[in-house]
Order: C-alpha cells, then sequence, then structure tokens
C-alpha cells in the first residue's frame, strides 16, 4: 500500500509542471505558450489583462500576465499597427459566463462589442489587439485562452496548416467553416481571406510563443526541416529561460520557449 501511495508522487516529481499552461504530450512536444505585446503604457496594459481575468506573475526576471493555457507578456514601445491586418488577426478566450464576464469588464472600463453568435464578443485593446470572446459553461475555470486566428490568403491556407502540423505537432482538423490544427492549450484556426496579410512583427502583437520540453532537440528538428531561426537558441532571464525566434513563411513572428513559466 505504501509503494502504491509513493509511487505516483514520484512519478509527478519527474513530469515538468508549466503552472497554467496544458501538459506538454510527449517529452518533445509543444504546448501554446503565450502572446508577446507591444504596448504604449506597460502599467495600463497589465491593468487590462489583470481586469480581464488575469493574474501578475514573475519568473525572475520575466513578468508575465497567467491565464489558463497562456501568459501575456507586454514590454513599451510605439506598435506599427493593431492585430487586424496581419497574419493573426485575433486571438479567443472562452468564459463560462458572457454575460456575467461583460458586466464585469464593462463597470471596469473595458469595452465590448456583441458579436453575431449568442455568448460572443469582441474587445479591441487601447494598442490594436482584437480578442475574440466565446461561451462555454463546460470550463472549469471563468476564463481560459482558446485559440489564434490567422488569416491567409486562401491559395496558402491548406500549405500554412500543413507546416504547423509538421513544425508544432498541430492536429489538423477544422473549427467552424476554417481549416484548424490543435495542440495543448490553443486551438490554431487557419482562416482563407482574399489577399496576403502582413507580418506580426512590430505590431501590437508582435509575435505568439509555444513552449517546449528541449529547445535544442526542437530547434534542431525544424532545422532539418527546412526551417531557418531569425534568432539561434539562447538562454536568458539569469539562466532560467531558452528562448529562439522564426518566421513562418507567411509572417507570423513566433518564439519557443524553455523555462518561460514560474516553477
Amino acid at each position: 500500500m505504501q509503494i502504491r501511495k509513493i509511487l505516483p508522487l514520484a512519478l509527478l516529481a519527474l513530469t515538468p509542471v508549466f503552472a497554467q499552461l496544458a501538459p506538454i504530450q510527449g517529452n518533445r512536444g509543444v504546448t501554446m505558450g503565450h502572446l508577446h505585446l507591444i504596448v504604449r503604457d506597460v502599467d495600463a496594459a497589465k491593468k487590462f489583462w489583470t481586469d480581464l481575468g488575469g493574474k501578475p506573475v514573475k519568473n525572475n526576471q520575466l513578468e508575465l500576465v497567467e491565464f489558463p493555457n497562456i501568459y501575456i507578456m507586454m514590454r513599451k514601445g510605439e506598435p506599427t499597427g493593431g492585430s487586424v491586418g496581419s497574419t493573426v488577426n485575433h486571438v479567443g478566450f472562452n468564459v463560462q459566463n458572457s454575460a456575467e464576464m461583460v458586466a464585469k469588464w464593462n463597470a471596469a472600463g473595458i469595452k465590448t462589442e456583441k458579436g453575431n453568435a449568442a455568448g460572443q464578443y469582441y474587445i479591441t485593446t487601447d494598442d490594436g489587439l482584437r480578442i475574440e470572446i466565446l461561451e462555454d459553461k463546460s470550463i472549469a475555470k471563468p476564463i481560459q485562452f482558446h485559440h489564434v486566428h490567422f488569416n491567409f490568403a486562401a491559395a496558402d491556407v491548406t500549405e500554412a496548416q500543413a507546416w504547423y502540423a509538421r513544425s508544432f505537432d498541430a492536429v489538423p482538423g477544422t473549427r467552424g467553416r476554417y481549416k484548424a490544427g490543435d495542440i495543448p492549450g490553443a486551438n490554431l484556426t487557419f482562416a482563407d481571406v482574399e489577399k496576403a496579410q502582413g507580418p506580426t512583427k512590430g505590431r501590437t502583437l508582435d509575435h505568439i510563443g509555444f513552449v517546449v520540453n528541449d529547445l535544442n532537440f526542437y530547434a534542431q528538428k525544424m532545422e532539418l526541416q527546412g526551417s531557418k531561426f531569425d534568432i539561434a537558441v539562447r538562454v536568458v532571464n539569469d539562466g532560467k529561460t531558452k528562448v529562439a525566434f522564426l518566421t513562418d513563411k507567411w509572417g507570423t513572428y513566433i518564439e519557443l520557449t524553455e523555462g518561460l513559466a514560474p516553477q
């Protein structure tokens, strides 16, 4: 009996835990990690994300706002544009009760727009990030991250879906009328639009981030598949975190991290 009680604890100790992030499936898999924003006023942006339902946390020198399935990171700067018009048109969160959350947000000064579907709303931050809100009464917490909505020229959608499946193990499928890919913590939605969109780098949503267990291995795997990194693997955060950056073929700036979340 004692062995049965101790063994699961020992196994848990060997399993990496990334706080609010979805668990990585397999030793060298990937999960949704963070959104990195360029904002004009860091304090105001931090208040917005806290009022939205996030929790400020720190990993050594890294300051984050934590939601289930995602971290929000911010740096001060002048964004070249909002998310609309770029390859990442918007991001999406699920909430347990849209009406209750909207009332809370409006009281805090967050403006919301009613969508066409039941329980659907949109928010646009002061720096131009478009956020979709979808009601899902089945989720365990009041709010959690749900999706990244990409806009690609119609001719590129199938190739983009295949690239994200090959590069980040995004399981191909659909979401509504759109092609999609699922990774732990997020749905990647690949919408088709008339023409190619602008790159994300420099806009308010500068880049999206994925977390991996073994960044050196993952970077080598992607390079063997033909991907080229803008910034090779390097150590930051006083040695607590590894990062690497690349840009997909269509202009989405992507960061891969190891050791992002507070332990």
